[in-house]
């Protein structure tokens, strides 16, 4: 179960890169007010979405404890992304506060998962 559950949680890291690289991508076109949600920060975040119920029903599977309240927040702040990104996904341009948001909230879901303990 140990193999299965480093895997999923390589692909959930792989949803963060994604999610997180498409935001830099964008970064300097944001400055420009060019910047636009690429399919990189969708596809991401729905790989992140799907890897952590994944996480978490394998952690429960293997009788290990999960802790309820930082999934649900992460899981909330992870909605607020996928709602962003999924609205925004077919706009040419994006306002800088919008793609901003998508960003921040990447971050604080990196350290909400690696912080709190």
């Amino acid at each position: 179960m140990d193999v299965v559950i480093n895997i999923v949680v390589a692909l959930h890291i792989i949803g963060i890169a994604a999610l997180l690289g498409g935001f830099l991508t964008q970064m300097k076109a944001m400055g420009d007010g060019r910047g636009r949600v690429v399919p990189a920060m969708l596809h991401g975040a729905l790989t992140m979405l799907v890897t952590g119920i994944a996480l978490v029903g394998l952690s429960e599977a293997d009788d290990r404890s999960v802790n309820n309240l930082k999934i649900g927040i992460k899981l909330a702040v992870l909605v607020v992304i996928l709602a962003l990104v999924y609205v925004k996904r077919d706009d040419e341009k994006v306002s800088p506060g919008i793609l901003g948001a998508i960003g921040g909230l990447t971050v604080v879901n990196i350290f909400i998962a690696t912080v709190w303990t």
